[in-house]
């Protein structure tokens, strides 16, 4: 089974920019539809965007215009670019790979944003 592990979380100032990465243990982002999601301490994880591996994106309304989701087939690596973030982008962000009913999480990175 495919291992996923995050990285790039970090403390930004309002306005900032980060880029997250997910690394997958084997290639997979050529079959697989990638997403970044968020979950903040008493809220449900919620989608934060999707990549199909046709390369078809989808993006939460709050995120829309702000991140771009990406994957990378050579390095096995997605990513998620986040820009002109807000306090609101806080919470602890998860990578998910998903082929037919095979569902896999990567334990999550924390993005801070506060000045």
């Amino acid at each position: 089974q495919v291992q996923l592990v995050e990285s790039g979380g970090g403390l930004v100032q309002p306005g900032g920019s980060l880029r997250l990465s997910c690394a997958a243990s084997r290639s997979i982002f050529a079959i697989a539809t990638m997403g970044w999601y968020r979950q903040t301490p008493g809220n449900q994880r919620e989608l934060v965007a999707l990549i199909t591996n046709g390369g078809s994106t989808t993006y939460a309304d709050s995120v829309k215009g702000r991140f771009t989701i990406s994957t990378d087939n050579t390095k096995n690596t997605g990513y998620l670019q986040m820009n002109s973030l807000k306090p609101e982008d806080t919470a602890i962000y998860y990578c998910n790979t998903q082929i037919g009913r095979i569902n896999t999480w990567g334990q999550g990175t924390q993005v801070t944003v506060s000045s």
